[in-house]
């Protein structure tokens, strides 16, 4: 939905709203309205209310309207009493503020040029290099042990891959260009891991393709994208870095015993639901009359 609103419809919808008893709630000002309905717009067409079109503004204020008149039916009717409803209500609550605390914090505490730069260059001092190699896959350990010795006897490796190998890359004498070690299987990236630059693998390689004998061309650091390209992704990773320090803080200052909720609420999610009813029952029904409260001390003697 996209919307501008002029001040006629914010007029009207005033009007219509002066005597509502929003949620149960003492009527709203003209000021909470408005404050009201320029939240519902900027969520639900991503801009203010002075960009809407007067098309977008009609449709804004029946759906604004629309959504008050059923929200104060629900109230007549006690559905925001129903547990789930409240339930509901709360977390909303929960979320704006807690979305409302973190964009302040964010506010107060932009990220600077300087930040990109310096988690840009953190990325690219971490990220792995890159291998050229080559290799010749078989079937047969006995095969490849065969092939090692060919080399160690100075054999061509790239001959030796076109006639033995079953790999595609046999036709190119074993080549698999530049690659990380993330993108082959693990046993084959650890053993080019430990090759150095012109040597090859002296025992077989086995992975779930066959046994291969690897051979390493060259290395070079990983080509990443310049800082231009990627500088919006890199502005989100520091933002979300502040948040989860700035997290981190609350939490340590925060009275929320964060290892008793956490295991009450895993205690919650894996406790069978028809379990945790029939708990909830038996702890919710009233002591018959004339029950005793406590289990007796000791039986009594005869």
């Amino acid at each position: 939905m996209n919307s501008r609103f002029a001040l006629a419809g914010c007029t009207v919808l005033l009007f219509v709203l002066a005597g509502c008893d929003q949620l149960g709630n003492k009527a709203p000002t003209p000021a909470e309205t408005n404050a009201g309905f320029e939240a519902f717009v900027k969520a639900a067409a991503r801009k203010s209310a002075a960009e809407l079109t007067p098309e977008e503004l009609k449709q804004a204020v029946e759906q604004y309207i629309g959504m008050q008149v059923a929200a104060d039916s629900a109230t007549k009717t006690s559905l925001d009493k129903d547990p789930e409803v409240k339930a509901q209500i709360a977390l909303s609550r929960t979320n704006v503020l807690s979305e409302a605390l973190l964009q302040k914090q964010l506010d107060a505490n932009p990220v600077t040029d300087a930040d990109i730069q310096a988690e840009y260059d953190s990325q690219v001092a971490k990220a792995p290099g890159e291998y050229n190699a080559r290799h010749i896959l078989v079937d047969d350990k006995s095969l490849a042990e065969a092939i090692i010795k060919k080399l160690e006897a100075g054999g061509d490796f790239a001959a030796l891959a076109k006639e033995y190998s079953k790999d595609g890359s046999a036709k190119s004498g074993g080549d698999l260009g530049w690659f990380s070690a993330q993108s082959m299987v693990q046993p084959f990236s650890e053993a080019v891991a430990k090759l150095e630059k012109g040597k090859f693998t002296t025992a077989p390689v086995q992975t779930q393709f066959g046994w291969h004998v690897i051979k390493l061309e060259d290395t070079r650091a990983a080509s990443l994208p310049p800082l231009e390209q990627v500088k919006d992704r890199i502005q989100q990773l520091v933002q979300r870095t502040k948040i989860t320090d700035y997290l981190k803080t609350l939490r340590a200052e925060s009275k929320i015993d964060a290892e008793k909720l956490t295991a009450a609420l895993t205690a919650y999610a894996t406790t069978p639901k028809e379990v945790a009813k029939d708990a909830a029952a038996t702890a919710s029904s009233p002591v018959p009359t004339g029950a005793p409260t406590e289990a007796p001390s000791a039986a009594p003697k005869p």
